[in-house]
């Protein structure tokens, strides 16, 4: 693949990921979009449909999931290590998603600042932002 088509493709792929971000409201339920913004300060948790939630919270990971294996890929173009990524995402995505449920389901004021960084986890492309640089420090030594 040429260099410039790889370019373009990249950019292609980190606008999508704005794009999920930017649209987020419009494309995802998530009662927490709001609550977290000011009224996590003031008020208990929101009416929240459980499974919903969960299914928009899990379509929404997918998503970025494989947009940031597309990045990856054209990335380091080395398929061990996008194959490495799906095992990295699929153990983040089971880990993070037990206590996200606890706390969907136990809602306590004094809990929601870790509830908002699993959440954030799950909804953000913050395993990108962490396998980028690993795989990059990986390859120089190789």
């Amino acid at each position: 693949m040429p260099k410039f088509t790889r370019y373009i493709l990249l950019v292609i792929l980190f606008l999508l990921l704005v794009a999920v971000r930017g649209f987020e409201d419009i494309l995802f339920y998530d009662p927490y979009l709001t609550f977290f913004e000011n009224d996590y300060l003031y008020i208990d948790s929101p009416r929240r449909e459980i499974a919903k939630l969960v299914l928009f919270t899990t379509l929404r990971f997918v998503l970025n999931t494989l947009i940031s294996l597309g990045i990856l890929y054209l990335l380091f173009k080395d398929n061990s290590i996008v194959k490495f990524s799906v095992i990295i995402y699929t153990m983040a995505y089971v880990l993070l998603l037990i206590p996200f449920l606890y706390f969907v389901i136990n809602p306590k004021q004094e809990d929601y600042y870790l509830f908002f960084n699993i959440r954030r986890f799950l909804i953000q492309p913050i395993g990108l932002i962490l396998l980028m640089p690993a795989f990059y420090y990986y390859k120089l030594n190789r």
